[in-house]
């Protein structure tokens, strides 16, 4: 099965597009028309271009407004398609896509639009050519996949099939059972995208919300598994029209998209074993939790993040061999400390846990997961990691093997008995370029087989902030992925975007009181908050006096409870939050974030008014 892509999905001029669809691995393309217009190189030259990157031109598109219109200009639309077929066959593409008109002298007669598009596919014929028929969701009359297959059979021309889109299907809700009916021999091209479910007008939702396979809600493996059913022998092409993708660097956009199709053709293979795919990688091992979170500090911030965890519970129980790490712990709860950087507090990286590392491994790097380079001391832990989209460092480990990563650390405590009621990694809260939010959907998807989860668009202080959270089936991994649109400078004096690690305990009050007498800086949460929470969820009067005591957020769903506090913000950019859970509960508290982050930023401010008055 072959692997194609629209230049439409990627940013820069043909050239770059046709460049990096090469890199990333795909075997051929569609020629967005738009883009060899405005290409210094010939149709021939690009077809050479093409050639010489191991790059077939599959389709030319789009050929619009043709069907169903008076003589005159049924006419003048054949000298139109001859001019762009003379075209197409110069740039070697063998099939050129026609989408159903949406002209305004077309009209409601499919016996006059099944005669032109005879009349089309005779002067493709002529020119060594097939026309794909595509129903346009907006099209004026021909909207639908099973009215273009009626107009395609009506025709009855073999140099005219159809082109089903999944984006003009799925988005109309289409009922995609028949495809598997409809004659191999007629289903000439197959274009691929995803989408999130949106209320709006489907020509906007279609030119600039498309997203790639798996990125989105749209159910494609049961779409492109009825088509492949029914017996088409084309590839599988990439049609995605995205704002986003198409300013984003076209190298990193394209194995996005490579990435997108090898997780659809597992989903395939899944559905139906024995679909003829190109290979799969090996299958995900269940993530079982974090190993660890590494936070990146330079020595101010680390002596600031270092008293903060040992507040929380925490005690630095060793020291890696090679490298300038701590090793801090409480319960199954692991936090190293690397200063190797100059970053005032970020998360740098984290490990998951896997029964199989080198298994999740091998996966990342079919999934065309960037490995990054390592420095490895004698007898260390042969780790793999690799590079998300944000540029943090994911490794895959396995603890409590003989060989494992803390045989590099010398040792010299033990995480010592429950001191605040921390026990394990929650989650991790991770900030995301917008540019990259879908992209980090798809890949931490792809690499532990997470699903994505409560997404939120939030009014926060300073924009909209965009939310999603990650999960596997267990809720042993979480990863709580949030970006806006635009920043205003820094979040706060001296403050990009905040992350965070969260921490579970079973006594939301015991460890707060915990932290308080530790002397943890823990955030104030405004009054206002707690009248507000009073009015619309009414809880017990002793819980919101605690609450309001001990500076805890509260969440509820149905009977299901959430209740979490925050640290100020440590260094640059990186806070802890202690989260307890009822059963039920599998959300983040998310309504309570504006409020959160005020908060912060109010603290942030006063401190760092503070310490530049000391200065």
């Amino acid at each position: 099965m072959r692997r194609s892509i629209a230049t439409v999905c990627l940013s820069g001029t043909l050239e770059d597009k046709l460049s990096a669809a090469a890199a990333a691995g795909f075997d051929g393309v569609e020629i967005f028309e738009n883009d060899l217009l405005a290409s210094p190189l010939s149709p021939a030259q690009v077809a050479e271009r093409c050639a010489g990157l191991g790059l077939t031109v599959d389709l030319y598109q789009p050929f619009r407004d043709f069907e169903a219109v008076p003589e005159e200009l049924h006419r003048r639309n054949l000298r139109r398609a001859r001019h762009k077929f003379e075209l197409a066959r110069r740039l070697g593409a063998g099939t050129v896509l026609v989408c159903s008109s949406v002209a305004p002298e077309a009209v409601d007669d499919d016996a006059l639009a099944a005669a032109q598009l005879h009349a089309l596919a005779d002067l493709a014929a002529e020119h060594g050519l097939r026309v794909a028929y595509e129903a346009l969701a907006w099209g004026k009359f021909v909207r639908t996949w099973e009215r273009s297959a009626d107009l395609v059979l009506r025709a009855d021309h073999p140099a005219l099939g159809l082109c089903l889109d999944s984006f003009h299907v799925l988005s109309l809700g289409g009922d995609i059972a028949g495809i598997t009916e409809f004659p191999a021999e007629k289903l000439f091209f197959l274009q691929l995208a995803d989408a999130p479910h949106l209320r709006m007008d489907v020509l906007q939702w279609s030119r600039h919300h498309r997203l790639f396979p798996g990125q989105g809600s749209f159910d494609l493996v049961g779409f492109t598994s009825r088509v492949l059913a029914a017996g088409y022998p084309g590839p599988l092409s990439l049609e995605v029209f995205n704002d986003v993708f198409r300013q984003a660097d076209p190298d990193r956009a394209a194995v996005d998209a490579m990435r997108s199709l090898t997780v659809l053709e597992e989903g395939l293979v899944r559905a139906a074993p024995g679909t003829a795919t190109h290979r799969v990688p090996p299958p995900a091992p269940a993530p079982e939790g974090f190993a660890f979170v590494e936070l990146a500090v330079d020595a101010e911030s680390g002596t600031e993040v270092a008293r903060t965890l040992a507040a929380t519970g925490f005690a630095h129980i060793g020291q890696h061999r090679s490298k300038p790490v701590q090793l801090w712990q409480q319960g199954d709860a692991r936090v190293l400390l690397n200063t190797t950087g100059s970053a005032r507090a970020a998360i740098g990286a984290f490990a998951v846990e896997t029964d199989d590392p080198e298994r999740s491994a091998r996966r990342a790097t079919a999934l065309l997961a960037p490995v990054l380079p390592r420095t490895r001391g004698a007898a260390e832990a042969d780790l793999t990691s690799v590079a998300a989209p944000d540029g943090t460092a994911v490794f895959f480990c396995r603890t409590g093997a003989a060989d494992g990563w803390l045989g590099d650390f010398i040792l010299s405590g033990a995480p010592g008995p429950d001191r605040t009621g921390v026990s394990v990694i929650d989650h991790l809260a991770l900030s995301q370029p917008f540019d990259a939010f879908d992209e980090a959907t798809l890949f931490y998807r792809s690499l532990f087989g997470l699903a994505p989860e409560h997404d939120a668009e939030l009014a926060a202080p300073f924009g909209l902030v965009r939310s999603r959270a990650v999960t596997d089936p267990g809720r042993r991994l979480r990863l709580l992925l949030d970006g806006t649109v635009l920043r205003r400078g820094a979040w706060a004096p001296a403050v990009p975007d905040p992350q965070h690690v969260a921490f579970s305990t079973d006594d939301i009050f015991r460890t707060a009181r915990a932290l308080r007498d530790r002397g943890a800086p823990i955030l104030d949460v405004p009054g206002n908050y707690y009248d507000d929470l009073d009015a619309r969820l009414a809880p017990d009067p002793d819980l919101l006096a605690a609450l309001r005591e001990h500076n805890v957020f509260y969440d509820r769903d149905g009977d299901a409870e959430y209740f979490h506090l925050c640290t100020e913000i440590l260094g640059s950019r990186v806070f802890f939050e202690i989260v307890q859970r009822s059963s039920g509960y599998t959300g983040y508290g998310t309504a309570n974030t504006p409020v959160r982050m005020a908060a912060h930023r109010a603290a942030h401010s006063r401190n760092h008014i503070a310490r530049t008055a000391r200065e």
